[in-house]
């Protein structure tokens, strides 16, 4: 599989593919198209993410991050965190552990 390949999803979705998972980790490629808040979560597991492609704006806890490519972030479990909006290519690879 290459990621680079993953289509786009729709204006204002995200698409996720699993590319390897355990009972304790899982690795996904996240493909997002938002212009409006993409849904607020607050996960079990936490979760790093590499932004590889494009650019992104968080609300993590109430505080704005951008992001660009190359940048990374950490995600405590239970860290209320939204995707507001991102660039039309955006590509991350987030991992998830328990």
């Amino acid at each position: 599989m290459n990621i680079y390949e993953i289509a786009k999803p729709r204006e204002d979705n995200e698409s996720f593919v699993t590319l390897h998972e355990t009972p304790t980790l899982k690795i996904e490629a996240i493909r997002s198209r938002l212009t409006h808040p993409g849904e607020l979560y607050d996960q079990e597991e936490d979760e790093w993410v590499l932004l590889i492609r494009g650019t992104a704006e968080l609300e993590v806890e109430g505080n704005i991050r951008r992001l660009k490519e190359g940048d990374c972030f950490f995600l405590q479990r239970h860290t209320r965190h939204r995707v507001l909006k991102t660039s039309d290519d955006a590509l991350w690879i987030g991992i998830f552990s328990s």
